[in-house]
């Protein structure tokens, strides 16, 4: 099932599956720990929101094979974790805005598989951790590059959290829908032009091995998202490096999922 978060006409704030007609959702009722079913309703002129509100974002660091290779990174040991703020949420087609108090010019674009959890998970062994997992949805880690690398002694936190650096979206497919995580393709095209083109088979750890980690002596709270890495083609690896500018387009597309899209915008 595709599960999306809209609101109507009136302002109202809805969970509905999407049909084939666009702004037209069958409305759905229920919880992530619960499940959603249909309630029998239509709800027209409906507009995609960022498909949930999490209670914390977790996310990996160099966890592609292929992307470890273009940084010139080894591979890790153990995941690397760190947190983007929940304020970094947004929908599909809001603006990503350019930091302009703390101001970047370095801003870049991480396709991502996002796992959302249905309910709180602790010390979940990796034969169970899937039990856990409501669905996926895509996710675009926007990152600053100068603040991560260079203005922030290293710590990834700040340079991944400015408002807007996290959009997620079009919706949530359920878990029983995308069985196999692990083979799934992933991109990102930047007004229309390819960048990033790989599949989830590269992740190095995969998402049973994710939660377990991060579980171990920790409570994740349901409807958590969890960012699980981004694949080669990122923009600070090239030669030149390609940032994103205002007036940009950038679209994260997932295999059995769908697209995420979103303009870029100057800071205000």
């Amino acid at each position: 099932m595709r599960i999306a978060r809209i609101a109507d006409s009136g302002g109202g704030i809805h969970h509905g599956a999407p049909t084939d007609t666009p702004s037209l959702f069958r409305e759905l009722h229920g919880t992530w720990a619960s499940g959603f079913t249909a309630t029998g309703r239509m709800i027209e002129g409906g507009r995609l929101l960022a498909p949930l509100s999490p209670p914390a974002i977790y996310a990996i660091g160099l966890n592609y094979r292929d992307h470890a290779a273009e940084t010139g990174a080894p591979l890790p040991d153990f995941p690397v974790v760190f947190m983007k703020s929940i304020r970094s949420v947004i929908g599909p087609g809001e603006p990503i805005r350019m930091p302009r108090r703390l101001r970047s010019d370095e801003v870049d674009f991480e396709a991502e598989l996002a796992v959302v959890l249905s309910r709180d998970c602790r010390n979940a062994a990796r034969a169970e951790a899937m039990d856990f997992v409501a669905g996926f949805t895509c996710a675009n880690d926007v990152s600053a590059r100068d603040w991560q690398l260079r203005r922030s002694g290293r710590q990834w936190c700040r340079a991944k959290s400015f408002d807007t650096f996290c959009p997620l979206g079009p919706w949530v497919v359920t878990a029983d829908e995308l069985p196999d995580p692990l083979h799934l393709g992933i991109s990102t095209h930047v007004n229309n032009r390819p960048m990033q083109e790989s599949d989830t088979s590269q992740m190095i750890f995969d998402v049973p091995a994710l939660l377990e980690f991060l579980s171990a002596d920790t409570t994740l709270p349901g409807g958590s998202v969890i960012l699980t890495g981004t694949p080669h083609g990122v923009g600070m690896a090239r030669k030149p490096p390609v940032w994103l500018h205002p007036g940009d387009t950038v679209a994260i597309r997932i295999a059995g999922i769908g697209t995420l899209e979103n303009p870029v915008a100057e800071g205000d």
